[in-house]
C-alpha cells in the first residue's frame, strides 16, 4: 500500500470510527505497527489529527487562532451559547471563559438579568458592557493573543480571590477517552485555576468539538457538572461520553 493510500485509509477510518488504534488498523490492513505510528506522526505534524497513547484521535478545528474561530460553526455556537446562558442565574456569580462560545453567552444573557460576571477576557467584558444589569470583574494578567484571553500568574493570583457559582468553561476537545482539551498548557492551567473557584463547571462545547482533541488536558470529564452541547444525543461520540458518565445538556 502507497503512503498515499494509507494516509487515505487512516482518514477514513478517524472520520468513521472516531479514532486510529494502531495495533488494530496494522493488522487489519496488513503493515507493521510501526508503520501506522509512523504514518500518524506524519499526519500529526500537518495537523490532520491529534496522537495519543496507542493511536489518534480527530483533530478540532477550534485550536485555530481567535481570528479564523469567529467563522467556525457560527450558528452551533449561538445554540450552545443560548442554552448556557440559561445557566447563570438571577443575583448568581458566574466565571465566563474567553473564546467565541464564551462571547456569544455574553451577547445571549437576558437583558433583564441581574448577575455578576467574571471573566478573563476583553472582548466578554467588551460585549457585557452595554448590558444594564450584569456586573462585570475583569480578571487581568498576561495577554495571550491567540485566545485573546489574560493568563499566566497573574491571572491565576487574581482569581483565587473569586467565589463564583458557575463556570462556562470553553475548550477546543471533548472526547470520552481524552476528556477536556485545549491547544496550549498555560491556557489549560489557566482554566483549571478558574474552575477551582466555581461550585458547578458547564462546559461549552458545540459540535466541532465533540469528538476532537487537543494536545493539552484541561479536566478530566468526570470533574465537570454538564457538557452543553448542540450535537445529537444518538451521535456515536455523543454516546460514548454518555457511557463515560458525562450529563449531557442539549441545545436545541
Amino acid at each position: 500500500m502507497l503512503p498515499a493510500q494509507r494516509r487515505d485509509e487512516l482518514i477514513r477510518v478517524l472520520t468513521t470510527e472516531g479514532r486510529v488504534v494502531a495495533r488494530e488498523v496494522a493488522e487489519r490492513l496488513g503493515l507493521s505497527e510501526d508503520t501506522v505510528r509512523r504514518d500518524l506522526r506524519d499526519m500529526a505534524a500537518a495537523g490532520v489529527c491529534q496522537r495519543v497513547y496507542g493511536g489518534a484521535l480527530p483533530v478540532s478545528p477550534a485550536v485555530a487562532d481567535y481570528a479564523v474561530r469567529q467563522g467556525v460553526a457560527v450558528e452551533n455556537k449561538d445554540r450552545v451559547a443560548r442554552r448556557a446562558a440559561a445557566l447563570v442565574r438571577p443575583g448568581s456569580t458566574a466565571i465566563l471563559d474567553g473564546g467565541t462560545t464564551a462571547l456569544a453567552v455574553a451577547r445571549a444573557l437576558p437583558p433583564d438579568l441581574d448577575a455578576t460576571v467574571v471573566t478573563h477576557s476583553p472582548t466578554v467584558a467588551a460585549a457585557l458592557a452595554a448590558h444594564p444589569t450584569v456586573e462585570v470583574l475583569i480578571l487581568g494578567g498576561r495577554l495571550f493573543k491567540h485566545s485573546v484571553v489574560a493568563s499566566g500568574a497573574l491571572l491565576a493570583e487574581a482569581a483565587a480571590g473569586v467565589v463564583a457559582d458557575v463556570f462556562l468553561l470553553g475548550v477546543t476537545g471533548v472526547h470520552a477517552e481524552a476528556g477536556l482539551t485545549t491547544g496550549d498548557a498555560d491556557e489549560a492551567a489557566t482554566k483549571r485555576a478558574l474552575a477551582a473557584r466555581a461550585g458547578d463547571t458547564y462546559v461549552l462545547a458545540s459540535a466541532e468539538k465533540v469528538g476532537a482533541a487537543s494536545p493539552f488536558r484541561v479536566l478530566p470529564l468526570e470533574d465537570v457538572t454538564g457538557i452543553v452541547t448542540d450535537v445529537d444525543l444518538g451521535e456515536p461520540a455523543a454516546r460514548a461520553l454518555a457511557e463515560a458518565g458525562a450529563t449531557l445538556l442539549p441545545a436545541p
